[in-house]
């Protein structure tokens, strides 16, 4: 479900969507953050590289990698990355297109699928690697580093580690509004409340706000009702943006049981971010933590 569900230097570039007066949303795009990237050359330990775990591909561009990687999955849309082929339907690992390529190795994550597409690659004989998910901001560092040593760039890894901690800045935010993380998938009647280890929780915690999900849930994921959205009451809603699409903007938002009752919903105090950038957690999460702190702070003026 996880999956599924799936430099400070901000340009303040927030955009408010606005359908009508009361129906207002606050937009954190691919444009409104930067990346953090090593410049210096190197060499690895591979040369033909197919990434098909959540982010790593990000990871690779940043650790100046991007001249070895040859094919990549969805979970990865910066511009820098659009030449790189596809070879995934959905979320769906294409074999073919994977044995095509004629990698020397193939990244995955415990949510790469399916098993059977994955045997029919490891067959050949090509090297599989599995490097952890992350889902907070303290698992950045362990997946860079993961990457790094599956393909030889473990001091450039290091460097970039490094780096992205030095710019993670947590905040406090004034009255620690109460946010509520939504995973919306409207042709697909999927409607979800985040919870403990969604993710986003990392996020919201890391800007000096409250999850109100963690508070209320056990699991990362729980069924959205009109009840528990009583009881959770956030002052802003979170969401992606291809979830918000999905039920028909921030309009159809409010229609959804119990959204337009909440605090959040009578202010359309709503933030969508970037489907691919949300959960990334990688090179490009320590600027969104700080847009995320910036359009939050818009939302609750």
């Amino acid at each position: 479900m996880h999956k599924t569900a799936l430099s400070l230097v901000l340009i303040l570039g927030l955009t408010g969507c606005t359908s009508s007066p009361e129906a207002t949303s606050y937009t954190i795009s691919q444009g409104d953050v930067n990346s953090i990237s090593l410049s210096s050359d190197t060499t690895f330990s591979v040369s033909r590289v197919v990434v098909l775990a959540n982010g790593v591909a990000e990871i690779m561009n940043s650790l100046n990698a991007r001249s070895i990687l040859v094919g990549r999955d969805i979970s990865s849309t910066e511009d820098s990355l659009q030449n790189i082929p596809l070879v995934v339907s959905g979320h769906q690992i294409i074999s073919e297109k994977v044995i095509a390529l004629k990698p020397d190795l193939v990244i995955i994550d415990a949510s790469s699928g399916p098993k059977s597409a994955l045997d029919q690659i490891r067959a050949t004989g090509v090297k599989v690697v599995v490097v952890p998910e992350s889902w907070t901001l303290n698992d950045i560092a362990i997946k860079v580093r993961a990457v790094g040593v599956a393909i030889g760039a473990k001091v450039q890894a290091e460097l970039l580690v490094e780096q992205i901690l030095q710019k993670i800045k947590t905040t406090k935010l004034l009255d620690s509004p109460r946010i509520a993380f939504l995973y919306l998938r409207g042709t697909s009647s999927v409607y979800l409340i985040g919870g403990p280890g969604s993710g986003a929780d990392s996020l919201i915690q890391a800007i000096g706000a409250i999850d109100v999900g963690t508070l209320t849930f056990e699991r990362p994921f729980n069924s959205l009702t009109a009840e528990a959205l009583a009881v959770a009451n956030p002052d802003v809603i979170l969401v992606m943006s291809k979830g918000l699409e999905s039920v028909g903007g921030v309009s159809g938002l409010l229609k959804l049981p119990g959204v337009g009752q909440t605090n959040a919903g009578k202010s359309s105090r709503i933030i969508d971010v970037d489907d691919s950038l949300l959960l990334s957690f990688g090179p490009r999460t320590p600027s969104l933590v700080s847009a995320l702190a910036v359009a939050v702070t818009k939302a609750m003026a």
